[in-house]
């Protein structure tokens, strides 16, 4: 689990750097502190899974969770991108793949918090 933590939050650091070469100047700068923003935090919840595994799962679920809500909101802007409006170059694309990572971190997580539970469980009936 703490892979798939690490892996997000170094994807999206990287997908920030990769922006300041593919938009615009003033969109780069914006979506490189959005990008540095979520993916360190999720970060700092990996290496804090280290010492307190199901804390630091448990803030990187709801990091992943507002990274993915604040993507569903640019949904719009991606169906505009897709049928041919682009006033904001790629801008759509990359927020989108935010969004995505965020999604899959979420459901690698809420999937890992549910067989915790179910093993708790189990165990507490022996």
């Amino acid at each position: 689990m703490r892979f798939y933590i690490f892996f997000s939050g170094a994807t999206i650091v990287a997908m920030g750097v990769a922006a300041m070469s593919v938009l615009d100047r003033s969109q780069a700068i914006g979506f490189l502190q959005g990008a540095l923003t979520l993916g360190g935090g999720i970060l700092i919840c990996g290496m804090f899974s280290i010492k307190m595994k199901w804390h630091g799962i448990i803030g990187a679920g709801i990091l992943a969770l507002l990274g993915a809500a604040r993507g569903v909101g640019n949904v719009p802007d991606m169906a505009k991108f897709i049928v041919g409006e682009r006033p904001r170059g790629s801008a759509p694309v990359m927020e989108m793949g935010v969004t995505l990572i965020c999604l899959l971190l979420l459901v690698k997580i809420i999937r890992a918090l549910s067989q915790e539970r179910l093993r708790r469980m189990l165990e507490s009936q022996d």
